[in-house]
């Protein structure tokens, strides 16, 4: 037995010592390539420009207070990826209505990205307040630009009549402010609001005026929206011109009488119930009585036939 024992323990030993070794080796000498690296995130301060302009007017950005504004709303929009990259997306559908308009009006194309401050590019737009659409008009003010707001049709949802009454508020304002930048700041705050703070203040700047949070904020945040919508690329936004939302061709369809159902209408026009109040979220019932014998237009999508 003893002498098994001999023979047995140097072998137990002798491979215990080869096990380590190969097992200490393996840990070691590991292929270079086969090590794992990990990447971290970087996040950088969002590029600002030496001199950026809205609407034809340079933001003083020589002084700290004002270049940290703009910094802020580059931060906040540049690092929101998903709202913002929506914005771009649903840029060329809207903004093909509202340039030619703008341009028509005599109001700067800059102003096509208060619409994108104010309401996102969404029609359907609602605020607490109660303003409503692409432009966010409050009922009264919407009434005395011309639209026709009832139980029925509620034009604030339509985006060309709204972004027509909202070329005439602005030019309106211009002639009191003679300052695009008061313009929007005003179209923030409302009149009123601004004359208070002017005369408080002693002051006619909007880069020298103390305003409520959201106003202060809100010509930066539109100049913010301009440099990263025109420049994508520039904020880390890679989209394709194929990834962007198409603009979709309608037809127009008069009608000046009643529609019991729209339902039915829209089946009449080879579409369905939705796609009519997509395009046509200014009509706000299933029916139109009118009474009046008003001539309206609706929009009726031309979808492309799919072969079966």
């Amino acid at each position: 037995m003893k002498l098994w024992w001999r023979i047995i323990l140097p072998v137990i030993l002798v491979a215990g010592v080869v096990f380590v070794i190969v097992v200490f080796s393996s840990a070691t000498d590991k292929d270079p390539e086969e090590v794992v690296v990990v990447k971290h995130t970087e996040y950088r301060s969002p590029f600002i420009p030496d001199s950026v302009a809205f609407a034809g007017e340079w933001l003083p950005l020589n002084r700290f207070d004002v270049k940290e504004a703009l910094d802020r709303e580059l931060l906040s929009n540049a690092y929101f990826h998903s709202q913002t990259m929506r914005y771009i997306k649903l840029a060329p559908r809207y903004f093909s209505i509202i340039e030619p308009i703008l341009k028509e009006k005599g109001v700067p194309e800059d102003f096509k990205y208060l619409a994108v401050a104010e309401s996102g590019l969404n029609p359907r737009a609602v605020s607490p307040a109660g303003a409503v659409g692409f432009w966010q008009f409050l009922k009264g003010t919407a009434q005395e630009y011309g639209l026709l707001v009832n139980s029925e049709v509620d034009e604030r949802y339509h985006v060309e009549k709204a972004t027509y009454a909202a070329c005439d508020y602005l030019l309106k304002a211009y002639q009191k402010y003679q300052s695009w930048t008061m313009v929007a700041a005003a179209y923030n705050a409302g009149p009123t609001g601004m004359a208070r703070q002017i005369l408080r203040q002693k002051n006619e700047s909007y880069f020298d005026l103390l305003l409520v949070e959201e106003t202060g904020r809100y010509v930066f945040r539109i100049a913010a929206l301009k440099l990263i919508m025109e420049n994508p690329e520039l904020y880390n936004f890679y989209i394709s011109e194929d990834e962007k939302y198409p603009v979709i061709t309608t037809r127009s369809v008069e009608i000046n009488g009643t529609v019991e159902d729209f339902a039915d209408f829209a089946k009449e026009q080879g579409i369905n119930y939705k796609l009519l109040k997509d395009f046509n979220p200014w009509l706000r019932q299933t029916y139109l009585k009118n009474p009046g014998a008003k001539k309206y237009v609706i929009e009726i999508p031309v979808l492309e036939k799919v072969e079966s």
